[in-house]
């Protein structure tokens, strides 16, 4: 169903696919970003990327649960992180790593930005799945 690449020609990615090619036929679901607010709304872990990261993956395993898929699923990801520091990408980035996302590997963009849409927040996941039969 879903078969990841790693272009021979390119530079092999560390955890990370260069490109997943997924059937026609198959349900796909695209999740808005997964953001580091708790259940009642409050943000998940203030000035702690790391914290942040965690609340997002298990924001993210329940926007995929509930349109029965998982993070095995996950085809690609976009994670953004309030940061300018290589250090502090690659400490999310180890967050992405532990929670089994990148197993597939999938194919994954780290963007380090200016800012992102909630007072605080300092990490969010876009994300492609695909949705089991």
């Amino acid at each position: 169903m879903i078969r990841r690449v790693t272009v021979p020609a390119l530079f092999p990615p560390p955890t990370y696919s260069h490109v997943s090619v997924v059937e026609a036929g198959t349900r796909l679901a695209f999740l808005a970003g997964s953001v580091p607010l708790g259940p009642d709304g409050a943000l998940v872990g203030p000035g702690d990327p790391v914290r942040q990261a965690e609340q997002v993956i298990a924001n993210l395993r329940e926007q995929l649960d509930a349109v029965g898929s998982d993070l095995a699923h996950v085809v690609a990801t976009d994670v953004y992180v309030v940061s300018a520091e290589p250090a502090v990408l690659s400490a999310v980035w180890s967050v992405v790593e532990a929670s089994g996302l990148s197993a597939g590997p999938h194919s994954s963009t780290l963007i380090g930005v200016a800012c992102l849409g909630y007072t605080g927040q300092l990490v969010e996941i876009t994300a492609t799945a695909v949705v089991p039969e």
